[in-house]
């Protein structure tokens, strides 16, 4: 334990974050020399990552389990007492925190892919410059007995783009993933979660972006999983500025009744639909639309995903004690006059939202449900005062994504008798259809591109009695298709009957009823 005092930690230049994740701490010794201490100096990647955050020439000692121990715990005991403990969301302040300055930027371009010497690091950077090539919302890498499966959310279907051949190779896939996102390279058997950012260039031409990864690592039978959530923020902001209800791919009636929900002094607008079912994206385009300067905007968000002019955007940070219901709490004390919360996860969260909508606010949100209908359900399901609710709810739009078929390879084609009778249509249906074929534009899918099909409910008193007295669904349902609420199957078959989707996407994205 005495050779301890012979090493005098750096935490400004190896933050203590770093050192407890990867369990190596970077020191000046007697001599004056750099050293980097770890129980493991042949761990090849975890050489790469203090060696691409020191740049100093360092001196690699192997140190026992107890010595480490020691060194990091008085690092703690340092930090705490001086309250600069830099935890590992980045959080904290002084040199530690500056020294971090929050996740690593890695560069990726096709000349950087071509330099590395490594073939690891050499895959999975031509695997993540592939991944956004193709606008992949997702990506994959899924182990196996043989190695690992590597596939794309492409247009919110996953598709196989290639295979690793060797388990080795998978795992080291996984270590180096880990090694970018900060995470415990040693831990295998519990899920955890990191993020790191990509600095790319996909041509010679085009301009340098930062890209943000979030990494979700998963044990599985054959090794570890990983899923990659692909955020490019620069191509969001663009995509946020010609941002519409008509560009998402609603249909001009019912953009123009969710306009009018939007334009409402007060009462909340909800809008519902599995996870992935662009319900934020929608809210955005709302918010764009209502935002003429004249009121003033507030967002909570989970995270803040497209960056709006003029209006205050807030992100959850629960780690902090930032939920949705403390953040929509101060909101409602910051004088605004429409306000947009990202999700209604929680009893809490309805009850004030509600109470905001009854109060002179205008209230935007999202909630998980299948259609307009179980909304309801979901309310009572949490416990939230159901006459406080349907008194602020102005109405509900339920949305799902459709595939657009691709317009260089999509067929003409005429449906067998048996093609209607597995759509439940009737067999006189007429209309433009068209089949997927699949060609390079598409990578082979037969589609590109996706639109939002909806469902709208508009609120009246009838229906306001009819939910508080909890009258059957079979009666609700009724009064909403007398008052002219179209459902989301229907909404769908008129997008495949103008030839814009096909059968197939009809009965992978609604249920017939």
């Amino acid at each position: 334990m005495s050779a301890v005092l012979s090493w005098t930690p750096d935490w400004t230049l190896w933050p203590l974050s770093k050192a407890l994740r990867l369990r190596a701490v970077v020191a000046r010794d007697t001599h004056d020399q750099w050293c980097a201490l770890t129980t493991s100096v042949d761990d090849v990647l975890l050489r790469e990552a203090v060696g691409r955050a020191v740049t100093h020439t360092l001196h690699w000692h192997e140190v026992d389990e107890d010595t480490l121990a020691v060194l990091l715990a008085r690092g703690e005991q340092s930090f705490e007492a001086r309250g600069t403990f830099v935890h590992e969301d980045g959080a904290g302040d002084g040199a530690a925190n500056v020294a971090q300055g929050g996740a690593e930027v890695h560069a990726l371009s096709v000349d950087a892919i071509s330099r590395q010497s490594s073939p690891v690091v050499k895959l999975l950077d031509a695997t993540l410059f592939d991944a956004l090539k193709a606008h992949a919302s997702d990506l994959h890498l899924e182990s196996t007995a043989k190695g690992m499966v590597i596939r794309h959310r492409l247009d919110g279907v996953m598709l196989h783009v290639g295979d690793v051949g060797s388990r080795e190779v998978a795992e080291q896939l996984v270590s180096r993933l880990k090694v970018m996102a900060e995470l415990d390279i040693g831990e295998r058997r519990l899920p955890q979660d990191g993020r790191f950012k990509l600095r790319v260039q996909q041509s010679a031409d085009s301009g340098v972006r930062d890209v943000d990864f979030r990494v979700s690592i998963m044990p599985s039978s054959f090794g570890e999983d990983a899923v990659l959530r692909i955020l490019d923020r620069s191509r969001l902001s663009s995509e946020a500025e010609a941002l519409s209800l008509e560009s998402l791919g609603f249909e001009a009636d019912d953009a123009a009744v969710v306009r009018r929900l939007a334009r409402k002094p007060y009462g909340m607008l909800l809008v519902t639909g599995p996870t992935g079912s662009g319900k934020t994206t929608t809210l955005y385009a709302v918010v764009q639309d209502i935002n003429d300067g004249t009121d003033k905007i507030i967002t909570i968000e989970d995270p803040v995903e497209y960056q709006l002019g003029g209006v205050v955007q807030i992100p959850v940070n629960e780690k902090k004690g930032l939920t949705f219901a403390r953040g929509l709490r101060s909101i409602l004390r910051h004088d605004p006059d429409r306000v947009m919360v990202g999700e209604i996860r929680d009893a809490e969260t309805a009850q004030i939202a509600s109470q905001a909508a009854l109060t002179g606010h205008l209230v935007l949100s999202t909630i998980h449900a299948n259609n307009v209908f179980d909304v309801v359900g979901r309310f009572m399901h949490m416990g939230v005062d159901l006459y406080n609710m349907v008194s602020a709810l102005n109405g509900v739009v339920a949305q799902r994504l459709m595939r657009r078929l691709c317009a260089h390879c999509a067929a003409p084609w005429q449906p067998e008798a048996a093609d209607l009778r597995a759509a439940q249509l009737p067999l006189g249906t007429h209309g433009r259809f068209f089949k997927a074929v699949g060609c390079p534009a598409c990578r082979g899918t037969g589609y590109k591109g996706r639109k939002a099909i909806s469902e709208i409910l508009l609120m009246d008193d009838t229906l306001r009695d009819l939910i508080v007295t909890r009258a059957s669904l079979i009666k609700i349902k009724a009064h909403a298709r007398a008052s002219g609420t179209r459902l989301l199957r229907e909404s769908a078959l008129a997008c495949v009957l103008r030839g814009d989707s096909s059968l197939e996407e009809l009965n992978r994205v609604t249920l017939a009823e």
